[in-house]
């Protein structure tokens, strides 16, 4: 069982998590403690079967501004080498686990989608935006490299290089369109629309073989290092896997039956 957040909102319904950061007076900034407990809970999330997909949610009109200037990135000024390397391990930390939680992730992206927010969404599966959203990997801004969080590696391969270095270099927000066009954001939907868009693709997941969405997120995030023929041969014996499930008898027995496949995740 999750531990009830205490940085950040959650709501768990028909195998369906919301979570969303709860600070819409400033945009949703982190804090240390939000950064630490989404780490810990994306992390624990893989032990969870009775949770099939995570909505990644926008609050009060925006999604996340980033690192707060006040609660970290002032204090960051004063630490030492060693305490910043824990600090930027850290947050590192919290893409691996949404990469490694075994759990397609959908961000659903209004207003401000800054800095460590713009990574969030990045670090997600699938991504669906208001035309109002205006992502940002604004690091430069601050005096600080682009490559942060993992943007260096996993930003080129969403958007291709290009594109990638021109945010990163600049800092420059991104476009609804822009993001839609360059294959960033999956979807644009009017801001009204945007929570009900997003719950129902995580629902239309949810719905399906869920061990198997297991094993697409798996090999998405480990054929990123692999030759083609390690490839090739990671999902032969994932199929292979996956062939062993109980959903893979339901599907054949009810194509056979001329019905819809009711998927149970095993």
């Amino acid at each position: 069982m999750l531990a009830e957040p205490k940085h950040f909102l959650c709501h768990i319904e028909g195998g369906i998590a919301t979570v969303s950061l709860n600070r819409p007076e400033r945009k949703n900034p982190l804090t240390f403690d939000s950064y630490a407990e989404l780490r810990d809970w994306f992390r624990a999330l893989v032990y969870e079967d009775d949770i099939n997909a995570v909505v990644f949610a926008s609050t009060g009109g925006n999604f996340s501004s980033g690192g707060d200037v006040h609660e970290i990135i002032g204090p960051l000024t004063k630490m030492s080498m060693k305490e910043l390397m824990q600090f930027t391990r850290m947050t590192g930390d919290l893409v691996k686990a949404m990469v490694n939680c075994g759990k397609p992730i959908i961000a659903a992206i209004d207003g401000i989608c800054a800095g460590a927010g713009a990574i969030i969404a990045m670090a997600s599966d699938l991504r669906i935006a208001t035309p109002e959203a205006k992502t940002a990997f604004l690091f430069t801004r601050v005096g600080l490299a682009g490559c942060d969080m993992g943007a260096c590696a996993i930003l080129p391969r969403i958007i291709g290089q290009g594109r990638a270095a021109d945010l990163l270099y600049t800092g420059r927000a991104m476009s609804a369109d822009e993001g839609e066009r360059w294959g960033f954001y999956n979807r644009i939907v009017d801001a009204g629309d945007l929570d009900d868009a997003a719950r129902e693709l995580a629902a239309r997941i949810a719905a399906g073989p869920n061990f198997a969405h297991m094993m697409t997120k798996t090999m998405l995030a480990q054929e990123w290092s692999m030759s083609i023929e390690q490839a090739i041969e990671a999902e032969a014996q994932a199929q292979a896997i996956c062939m062993q499930t109980g959903d893979f008898h339901r599907a054949y027995n009810a194509f056979v039956a001329k019905e819809k496949p009711v998927f149970e995740g095993e």
